[in-house]
């Protein structure tokens, strides 16, 4: 056979090759790069990266921080930048420094689980077993609950809880949040738009898949119940995007107005004025105060105040400040955003490009109101107050 007919040949049988497999990436790979997907589609959709920032909302806050991670991280760098359309990981709009709550890389794994799914290819896709299906029955099979008036002040407690950030609610991580054996009589959950309560758990018995399980009576915020297993409740909470678990109440005062030797310093509450040539802030210029609550260094936090919406994109003057020692800075945060609702300043201004921002921490507010209000969260009596714009006062909720 001559040379051109080997040529010949080869090219014939390069037509029936199989075209070269690509993939073959570790399900930790895949993790990283479905998390890095849904960052670029916050860009989509918002025509700008993910930021930080006390006023953004809390998904994009973690897609915030998640970009910055995957950012600082050789080992996401080398596998995302070939997918790097946008230019995100190169891209200085986020300043690194500005992060609060450093993650290491097991953390951001953590938190990126399940968002690729699982990688088998046996794995059969959007099709439920029978015990998801009878899960799924149970949850919809809801009926009215007859004694309905002796739960009901339970959920009226826990809603008005939630809104003073005496409770919160905590998301579901798969196969790492929510044990069967985490539900117990008494606990409050999210669950398809209500709150569940479980009312009764029933005898522990043996499943047919050789697991321990158990009935449950579980009434629900709009005055239905509902008797399904222990295990249904889980997987059903898994599958709600929505689901939460809510918290239990702590206990005792915010924080010390004191530090004892053992106490561990958590962050500080501060109080600004704006110096902001906006007509509405001029005109409200000696009440307008930014209320928050920082874990960092202030003076770092107030660097770039001009640049950033969240303080009216001017400068700012520190009026007040007070050191906290162990506390919740987000519960805390809430309580103090509860009490000064009503005297919250509605205002837009513009960020550097151009977005309008709404600001959701400066209230119309007399000084002495707010030195009030920091007395009451240290002794535990906040919880009791609101704040009156009418009498520029705290008055007692009946």
């Amino acid at each position: 056979m001559s040379d051109l007919d080997l040529d010949d040949l080869r090219a014939e049988l390069a037509d029936f090759a199989q075209p070269e497999r690509k993939g073959g990436r570790t399900p930790r790979e895949e993790r990283i790069i479905a998390g890095f997907e849904e960052v670029q589609r916050f860009f989509d959709e918002h025509g700008r990266a993910p930021r930080h920032g006390e006023d953004n909302d809390i998904f994009e806050r973690l897609y915030a921080v998640r970009l910055d991670r995957l950012r600082t991280l050789e080992e996401c760098r080398s596998l995302l930048v070939p997918l790097d359309r946008q230019g995100l990981l190169t891209s200085t709009e986020i300043d690194p420094t500005t992060v609060a709550d450093e993650m290491d890389t097991d953390a951001l794994l953590a938190e990126l689980e399940g968002a690729a799914g699982e990688p088998e290819i046996t794995e059969l896709r959007h099709v439920r077993s029978a015990a998801e299906k009878r899960a799924a029955e149970e949850i919809a099979n809801r009926e009215p609950c007859p004694d309905f008036d002796r739960f009901k002040p339970l959920f009226d407690q826990v809603r008005k809880d939630l809104d003073q950030g005496i409770r919160t609610t905590r998301a579901f991580v798969k196969d790492a949040g929510l044990l069967k054996a985490d539900i117990i009589e008494g606990q409050f959950f999210v669950l398809g738009g209500q709150v569940a309560y479980v009312a009764d758990v029933g005898e522990t018995f043996r499943a047919p898949n050789g697991e321990n399980d158990a009935r449950l009576r579980v009434v629900y915020s709009n005055g239905t119940e509902s008797n399904l297993l222990r295990r249904s409740l889980q997987r059903a909470l898994y599958k709600d995007e929505a689901g939460r678990r809510i918290t239990e109440p702590d206990a005792g005062p915010l924080f010390a107005s004191e530090s004892d030797d053992e106490d561990t310093a958590s962050g500080t509450i501060y109080v600004l004025r704006s110096k902001s040539d906006h007509p509405l802030v001029v005109a409200n210029r000696d009440v307008l105060h930014k209320i928050g609550v920082t874990g960092g260094d202030l003076a770092r936090r107030l660097a770039n105040a001009k640049l950033d919406p969240t303080f009216l994109m001017a400068e700012v003057e520190v009026v007040a400040t007070y050191d906290l020692f162990n506390i919740n800075r987000t519960r805390l945060e809430n309580v103090i955003h509860r009490v000064f609702g009503p005297a919250r300043l509605d205002i837009e201004v513009k960020d550097r490009f151009g977005h309008p921002i709404i600001p959701r921490e400066w209230f119309l507010v007399p000084r002495f109101v707010v030195d009030e209000a920091i007395e009451r969260i240290t002794n535990g009596s906040i919880s009791d107050y609101t704040y009156d714009p009418n009498t520029a006062s705290l008055v007692k909720i009946r």
